[in-house]
């Protein structure tokens, strides 16, 4: 070309979330069965969306044209304004439907924040990271990402005087990340970690975000919402229908903006946010409408306990069976439905293997590890020898060793033999 037309932080875009997926369709064309344990889709991994919220759906697609023209810019006023009252009744930092806005998901809510923040600005996520965050942030910055550590020792809590230091020691952080529950960790913040956290933010003038997408699948831990802990503090509250209904397919996410007048800087900013969804027109419609009323159904209360409770005893298998196995760190999941595991120091070598029958099976995978950090080694290893496809820390944004699975599949005794092949494989690998 003339002239270069990749942007300056075209190399920070990476995902191992699907990165890992290319790898096994090749060792799926060579002969390998995979059992995919690497993406968080619910319907993927057979979940099925309650009879009611269907009818629902059905109710609107067939009666109700409105459905299937545009929505207003920052998203339907009737759920606007039902999602603020909702919240305003929980108390903590109120909300209007002003300060709510819809996106297509919340891969183009963080998409679009990233983009039109300053690039001279930058937001602290924690590590591991969920690549989408990182990625976005990394790349508006054209840097890597900055981080702090949640610490496995702690039950994958935050540090936050480490987050107290980098942010007094770099005067560029101007926000800071939390997802909670965590994705991949599957923590569920602590109210002290919290509050903390937004002191942090009080003190230096920053804002605040908080991932909370799986806020509604809990079963451990106390869920305390980023408006409940605010203290004046700018912040932004990410929400959506994918996880919990389960409903990714609508791109259905939201921006919640607490104490936008706070600042005037936020909320200049806020309005580039809004300006840029004015270019697109507006967000999917048919679920803004379908929201109120899956929301407000007698059985939406009880459709999420059943799901918690479906976690949190996937949770106990998990932490069961790997518990017995030296050479790891493990905690149990609170919420979401992630679990990591995490190498102890040391254990690790570039020297380990599993066994693997297939010679052209074999050579693909030496040539792949060549290069590998230490966890994606193991992880391409186990997926040769057991067709089972897991997520690597180290592509997490991490300097921990490790990797992530999920707790989504439904047949249980397929949950456990899986677990257990993962245990074993560990193990096996140690050892060689």
């Amino acid at each position: 070309m003339r002239n270069d037309i990749v942007h300056p932080g075209a190399d920070e875009l990476t995902y191992a979330i699907r990165e890992i997926v290319v790898v096994g369709e090749e060792l799926r064309s060579m002969g390998v069965p995979i059992y995919w344990e690497n993406i968080g889709d619910p319907v993927a991994k057979g979940a099925t969306v309650p009879d009611w919220i269907k009818h629902i759906i059905a109710d609107l697609v067939t009666s109700n044209d409105r459905s299937y023209g545009y929505s207003p810019t920052q998203g339907m006023l009737e759920t606007r304004e039902f999602i603020a009252n909702a919240r305003n009744r929980e108390g903590g930092a109120q909300l209007t439907a002003h300060d709510i806005l819809f996106f297509n998901g919340l891969g183009d809510a963080i998409q679009t924040s990233f983009l039109y923040l300053h690039p001279h600005s930058r937001v602290l996520g924690p590590n591991p990271a969920y690549p989408t965050y990182s990625s976005a942030e990394a790349a508006h910055a054209d840097a890597p990402h900055m981080t702090y550590k949640l610490r496995p020792e702690e039950n994958w809590q935050p540090d936050v005087e480490e987050i107290r230091t980098k942010v007094r020691e770099d005067k560029s952080i101007s926000g800071i990340l939390i997802i909670n529950p965590d994705n991949p960790t599957g923590t569920v913040y602590g109210r002290e970690a919290l509050e903390g956290i937004v002191a942090i933010a009080k003190e230096h003038d920053l804002f605040v975000i908080s991932d909370e997408i799986y806020s509604n699948i809990v079963y451990g831990g106390d869920m305390v919402p980023l408006s409940q802990v605010l203290d004046g503090v700018p912040g932004i509250a990410m929400k959506g229908l994918s996880k919990e209904v389960p409903w990714p397919g609508a791109r259905c996410g939201w921006m919640e903006v607490y104490n936008r007048d706070a600042d005037a800087t936020f909320s200049r900013y806020i309005k580039s946010l809004v300006d840029a969804k004015m270019l697109e027109v507006c967000s999917t419609t048919l679920p803004q409408m379908a929201l109120p009323r899956i929301f407000q159904h007698p059985k939406y209360a009880q459709h999420l306990k059943r799901v918690a409770s479906e976690y949190s005893t996937k949770a106990n298998v998990f932490v069961e069976t790997f518990t017995p196995v030296e050479g790891i760190t493990v905690n149990r999941p609170q919420g979401a439905f992630y679990a990591s595991v995490v190498f102890n120091d040391g254990v690790l070598t570039n020297t380990q293997t599993l066994p693997i029958k297939d010679d052209a099976v074999l050579a693909r995978i030496t040539d792949l590890v060549a290069e590998a950090p230490l966890d994606k080694r193991f992880i391409y290893y186990l997926m040769a020898s057991t067709g089972i496809t897991l997520v690597p820390l180290s592509g997490m944004n991490s300097d921990l060793h490790g990797f992530r699975l999920t707790l989504l599949e439904r047949d249980m005794d397929t949950f456990t033999d899986m677990l257990q092949r993962v245990a074993e494989g560990i193990t096996h690998y140690l050892r060689s």
